[in-house]
């Protein structure tokens, strides 16, 4: 078994992997030994650097607009795109002209870039190409978040607010509103890298401005007796099915009923997507793949002989190489309570009336 998967067993399985008889498998043991240390370290150069920036040794950017950073403690995917994307809809109907920055992972780019939606996966990543598409704002990419938000707002001056996709760890770009996502996989078995899944200490939930729980209740995050921050619930609702190759086709799962199904998903958690299949009476063979996985053509041979089914963000991807009958199944953020009138409370006091150009930027 390669080192992934079994990372991910004592990551997210609660304890060391046990053969049969169920004593630990001796290399999962040594293996989870040596690697304790580094978390251990891994936990104290995180604080130092959290503590440098807190105290001003590090500089953070602050920008002439308000910074909504949407991110989570955990390693992978928890469902930061698709609660981006309703908090530019959201923040779009109420008014605001919102821009959004990302990382940008996978991309071929150097520096910071704006993202189009003529764009390739390979040239700026599938999760910054599927909110240019859909969110109807402005999108930057960069290693950088605050260099990719200047650019933005050096580009697009009528915008008066950032939203800054996974970036919860990117300090260097300041913030007003922290938002932590985190889904059904919880916290794992609550360790630090490389350990456990965590990216910071679980401690760090009780110092954002809101969690969400994608799927579940955020109150279990927390011990019965802990002081929380707001909580919310995001639930994850399919829409209609759209074609791969032409988003103007529909077809409900009624349509697919009858037809030899398959499913690739490359995404944080792809049984998450398989499951909302399953709960829309389809019967798939499914296929998971990395997140945010570069497809081939051989990846997808597999379904010539049926119809594929994939996410919003797979679909990016495969169209380019995908010929087939495929169809794309979207999902829409259902929030409760609702998040983005808290944003809008929260960001009250700062100007959001636009912005004059960029001498505000301090580091």
């Amino acid at each position: 078994m390669a080192l992934g998967p079994r990372l991910q067993k004592f990551w997210f399985r609660g304890a060391l992997p046990r053969r049969g008889d169920g004593a630990p498998a001796w290399f999962d043991t040594l293996l989870f030994n040596l690697l304790t240390p580094i978390s251990w370290l891994f936990r104290g150069l995180t604080a130092l650097r959290r503590l440098a920036f807190r105290h001003g040794w590090l500089g953070s950017a602050r920008l002439p607009v308000p910074v909504v950073v949407v991110g989570n403690i955990i390693v992978g995917g928890a469902g930061k795109t698709p609660l981006t994307l309703y908090l530019a809809r959201q923040l779009r109907a109420a008014g605001l002209r919102p821009g959004i920055v990302s990382r940008g992972y996978g991309s071929a780019q150097e520096g910071v870039a704006a993202v189009s939606p003529e764009a390739t996966p390979a040239q700026v990543g599938d999760e910054p190409l599927l909110l240019a598409r859909e969110s109807g704002c402005p999108v930057w990419i960069g290693r950088d978040r605050a260099a990719a938000a200047r650019a933005l707002l050096a580009a697009s001056p009528d915008c008066n607010l950032i939203l800054c996709d996974d970036g919860l760890q990117h300090y260097r770009l300041a913030r007003d509103v922290e938002i932590a996502v985190c889904d059904v996989r919880g916290l794992g078995n609550g360790r630090l890298l490389p350990v456990g899944p965590l990216r910071e200490p679980r401690q760090r939930l009780a110092q954002v401005d809101a969690v969400v729980g994608n799927g579940m209740a955020a109150e279990l995050l927390f011990s019965a007796k802990a002081a929380t921050p707001p909580l919310f619930r995001m639930d994850l609702r399919p829409a209609s099915f759209y074609g791969l190759q032409d988003p103007s086709r529909q077809c409900s799962a009624a349509d697919l009923a009858g037809k030899r199904l398959y499913a690739v998903a490359g995404i944080g958690h792809p049984q998450r997507f398989f499951r909302t299949l399953a709960e829309l009476g389809l019967t798939v063979e499914a296929r998971a793949f990395p997140d945010h996985h570069a497809y081939t053509a051989a990846d997808l041979a597999f379904a010539r002989d049926g119809v594929l089914l994939t996410t919003a963000k797979d679909g990016v991807k495969c169209a380019a190489i995908y010929g087939g009958e495929a169809w794309v199944l979207p999902v829409d953020a259902q929030l409760t309570p609702d998040l983005s009138a808290f944003v809008l409370e929260k960001i009250n006091g700062r100007t959001v009336a636009g912005h004059p150009g960029l001498p505000g930027v301090q580091e």
